[in-house]
């Protein structure tokens, strides 16, 4: 057993007895990274867009690229840090994900590519949900990872449109949430 073994074994002695190779004792610690769930501020609206605009190329790459990144980051400051309370999903101190909501609307929810499929979307949707009885959001009907997710968290589909209202003119579909009562 090498030094760094050693060390690992007084805290993790079920990861080294399995697990005798140090890049998979890397990777198990990795998987059991804390992630935490906080309010984001202003200044965190650059990293936020970025986000938005990588998760948005890697998981709907049939979607035009309407805007730059530079006009991204705009909207964000200018537009959803203004009019949705924004929270993010943080991991050794960066952002992996956010979710921006009002009143009424999930507008925003996405996660680095490479953190989905952990419970860090549901926990960012539970977010919004705390504070509202009723959300709505609308996904893109081609969008069926998101409308998996969205469908385990109790959302229903309460109407489909063709796209040409929205600015992808990609069909859509308008799902909805109510706290049970």
């Amino acid at each position: 057993m090498n030094e760094d073994t050693s060390a690992l074994n007084d805290t993790l002695p079920d990861v080294v007895s399995a697990v005798r190779c140090n890049v998979r004792v890397e990777q198990t610690l990795m998987n059991t990274t804390k992630i935490s769930i906080r309010q984001a501020v202003s200044a965190e609206s650059d990293a936020v867009a970025a986000i938005a605009r990588k998760s948005r190329s890697h998981f709907l790459p049939y979607l035009p690229d309407l805007h730059s990144f530079d006009d991204d980051k705009k909207f964000y400051r200018n537009s959803v840090f203004l009019e949705c309370d924004v929270w993010v999903a943080i991991e050794n101190e960066h952002i992996i994900g956010f979710c921006a909501f009002q009143k009424g609307w999930v507008d925003h929810l996405y996660l680095l590519p490479t953190h989905v499929g952990r419970s860090i979307g549901e926990s960012l949707l539970n977010k919004a949900k705390e504070s509202h009885d009723l959300l709505r959001l609308w996904v893109f009907q081609e969008n069926k990872r998101a409308i998996s997710f969205y469908q385990r968290n109790e959302f229903q589909k309460i109407s489909e449109t063709d796209g040409s209202s929205n600015a992808e003119k990609a069909p859509d579909a308008l799902y909805e949430w109510r706290r049970p009562t």
